[in-house]
């Protein structure tokens, strides 16, 4: 650890939470986002500035909404291009386009700073929790060398490799994520209107080869009405997948299977699920069901 000093750029739905672990392990972070507020109640001291927090720190970590606002952060004018020195790391915790990534390491490089794309699984139970898993593209000695910063924040943390290939990882596992949270919700609905135990029937797939993390963690919650709000929004599970699509026209492969969870997404937020938890896709298919709901407890109004 040697007294370095952490930063932070991006202090909102995950990245408040990572802070809170680290102020709560002991660290002082100097945080920055562009929303009011949010380093304080994250418990980081509050920068004025991306070049305050560049400037004051050793390692700065980014959580950002994707590769078009992670770009000008580190590009921009008073970026971390621009105000880093040599030596620094920067470890980017959001879920971004690998070839965006890729790029980013060389130039950060021709600074001698090291970059590393590391993606982020487990949502925002886990963040609270400190036990998220990590996924990291980029030289294993520079993650070493952060592994202090990662402790409170990440219960598994996997060197994946070569540049770009943390947020390759990441894009791949969210893609399986969209497709079994959306295919559950379908197949709930399905047995919620033949009248089958949603209970027994979860007990069931959970027992057999349907199983998936869906089935395993947020079904049981939503039929009984918690919707485990605070977490990934359909509209960047659109985003996700998207990012997917894209990564596999680069690599040459066929995406013959994204056209479902784009539309079950797609739907969710063109019904006015769009900034709510994607869980709440469930609903969105239940609304083209007749209203059906999964919970006679929860009510899944879309304002709610």
């Amino acid at each position: 650890m040697s007294g370095q000093r952490i930063g932070f750029v991006g202090l909102g739905n995950m990245g408040g939470r990572m802070t809170r672990r680290l102020v709560g392990a002991g660290h002082s972070v100097l945080g920055f986002d562009p929303v009011a507020g949010r380093a304080a109640a994250a418990g980081a001291v509050p920068a004025a500035s991306v070049t305050e927090v560049v400037r004051g720190t050793d390692c700065i970590l980014l959580s950002l909404p994707d590769s078009s606002v992670i770009e000008p952060v580190v590009r921009g004018d008073g970026g971390v291009l621009a105000a880093g020195r040599p030596g620094q790391v920067v470890v980017d915790l959001s879920t971004a386009a690998p070839s965006s990534s890729i790029a980013l390491h060389a130039e950060l490089a021709a600074r001698e700073i090291e970059f590393l794309d590391a993606g982020i699984s487990g949502g925002a139970a886990a963040a609270e929790r400190g036990t998220l898993t990590i996924m990291v593209g980029g030289s294993a000695a520079a993650l070493e060398s952060v592994s202090w910063v990662l402790a409170p924040i990440a219960s598994t943390v996997v060197h994946m490799g070569q540049p770009g290939s943390g947020h390759t990882t990441k894009v791949l596992n969210n893609f399986l994520n969209a497709v079994s949270l959306a295919a559950s919700a379908e197949v709930l609905l399905a047995a919620r209107k033949a009248g089958l135990d949603l209970g027994r029937v979860l007990d069931v797939i959970n027992a057999s080869s349907g199983v998936n993390f869906a089935t395993q963690n947020r079904f049981p919650h939503i039929i009984h009405g918690d919707y485990l709000e605070g977490g990934l929004t359909s509209a960047l599970m659109t985003k996700d997948i998207n990012l997917y699509v894209a990564c596999l026209a680069e690599l040459g492969v066929p995406s013959l299977l994204s056209a479902g969870p784009l539309a079950a997404f797609g739907l969710a937020a063109s019904l006015g699920y769009r900034d709510q938890i994607s869980n709440r896709v469930v609903d969105a298919l239940g609304d083209l069901a007749g209203g059906v709901r999964l919970s006679d407890t929860g009510s899944g109004q879309k304002g709610e």
